[in-house]
């Protein structure tokens, strides 16, 4: 079978491990099938097409393994209906929520709204090397149904997604359970098909994305211990547990959490789910901010997956993180976007910066460190196989980027050049499962002008109340 030979100027196959000058990749199907010098690439599969990529280094695609595709429609809303207008200084993360997020944003969404910043967003996002990532969707007033729609977009772009619905008992409880029913029907019906290949009846929904090679799955998903019941948080890992499915919530990401659980129930988030006999592999907790030393060795004991969002993180005020710390652990860590700023490369610079700072270290988080963490290190924290590294029967997603530096490139410092002075717009091309994706900076098949006015109607109806 013949494939595709790509060959750059410089390989990152192995996040994390030294960079190859002059080595490549070959491409049949969907995965990588070899790896090697360019030359010697060439000389064992003299039939392949050849995708000569000088002046440029190939990677791993990013897997942003937090992110709320929905969030765009919330940039640059009026300021009378931002945050800082009643935050309040002694429970900012509660007001956040409480007075903004929630009301103005979330409780307003629709299907129309979530597809539309959906299909925008994930342009962005692939033109800047995401390949795959894990959405959360809060939409009390979008059930059911929501998760369907938003698949069938992600489906069309063709890029690896793990959606969720975020649910909750803040509205009601027959609310929260409408919640868990919207991820257990999503993965059941991703599952099955994926088993049986075939494509669902018409009548069944879920028709356009619904294929035997999809990209597209799920997994179960609640928001927190100040919103979710004991009950209802055993609720979501029994049903997870059966259907083999990971669980994500939001922990700890400012104060409010652990104070309330300290009041309410006389222990810190982590050491309450302990209690609770959920904390274990099949655990997902995001943001992870106000944690302390006992609770990062609960998550590291468990084997707790991780996702770190460092500059959504300074947004809502919550803190930093001690990610330097988990990892030392052992933890498995991964980076997210949580729709703010969905330029991996932005990401990984704050957490490169962020935590040399905060700790008054330079050698924390090396540029190595992270860049595994927006890759393979993201995978793992969100169940993705074989994704995030560049070497034989992995999958082939991946990205050239621009490596024209304004000095030499070498194996010691080809990690920090593409880290602190490269962004999306040096992402040359993108290939997702083994289809390109983005060709000379270009997202193929897609109208962006046409992408954005429809987002732009939907932020209007979403501002006003329409």
């Amino acid at each position: 079978m013949t494939g595709t030979l790509i060959l750059p100027d410089w390989l990152i196959d192995v996040p994390g491990s030294p960079p190859k000058q002059g080595w490549g990749v070959r491409v049949v199907g969907d995965v990588v099938d070899a790896v090697g010098p360019n030359d010697e690439l060439r000389r064992a599969f003299p039939g392949d097409e050849l995708w000569v990529a000088e002046g440029q280094a190939l990677a791993p695609g990013f897997v942003d393994a937090h992110t709320h595709l929905y969030g765009l429609l919330a940039h640059g809303i009026p300021p009378p209906s931002s945050p800082s207008a009643s935050a309040s200084a002694s429970s900012p993360g509660w007001s956040f929520l409480s007075d903004f997020w929630w009301p103005l944003v979330e409780d307003r969404l629709d299907h129309e709204m979530i597809c539309a910043a959906t299909d925008l967003n994930l342009t962005q996002m692939v033109r800047g090397g995401v390949t795959g990532f894990y959405d959360c969707t809060e939409a009390p007033n979008a059930l059911p149904g929501c998760l369907a729609a938003q698949a069938e977009v992600v489906a069309a772009r063709g890029i690896r997604g793990i959606l969720s619905f975020e649910a909750t008992e803040r509205v009601s409880k027959t609310n929260g359970q409408l919640g868990l029913a919207e991820n257990l029907g999503f993965i059941r019906k991703c599952q099955n098909v994926a088993r049986s290949g075939d494509r669902p009846q018409q009548g069944e929904g879920n028709t356009q994305y619904a294929t035997r090679n999809t990209l597209v799955s799920g997994l179960m998903c609640f928001h927190t211990t100040f919103t979710c019941s004991a009950e209802f948080i055993r609720q979501a890992f029994e049903w997870a547990e059966a259907e083999g499915a990971l669980v994500h919530m939001h922990a700890a990401e400012s104060r409010f959490e652990p104070e309330y659980t300290l009041k309410r129930f006389g222990v810190r988030t982590f050491e309450y789910y302990d209690r609770l006999g959920v904390a274990g592999p099949t655990m997902q907790a995001s943001q992870c901010v106000q944690i302390t030393p006992a609770e990062i060795e609960i998550i590291a004991r468990r084997g707790v997956r991780v996702t770190h969002m460092p500059l959504s993180n300074c947004e809502v005020g919550g803190g930093i993180a001690p990610v330097p710390d988990l990892l030392a652990a052992g933890a498995t860590v991964g980076l997210g976007s949580d729709g703010y700023i969905t330029d991996m490369f932005e990401i990984m610079r704050s957490a490169f910066l962020i935590h040399k700072a905060y700790r008054q270290d330079t050698a924390t988080m090396p540029a190595n460190l992270v860049w595994r963490l927006a890759t393979e290190g993201g995978a793992r924290a969100v169940g993705l196989e074989k994704v995030g590294r560049l070497t034989p029967g992995w999958q082939a997603d991946l990205q050239l980027i621009d490596a024209g530096f304004p000095t030499p490139a070498t194996a010691g410092n080809l990690y920090d050049q593409l880290l602190l002075y490269r962004s999306r717009s040096h992402v040359r091309a993108v290939m997702v499962a083994g289809q390109v994706r983005v060709r000379d900076g270009v997202v193929l098949g897609v109208d962006e002008a046409a992408l954005r006015a429809r987002v732009h109607r939907a932020a209007e109806r979403l501002w006003h109340g329409g």
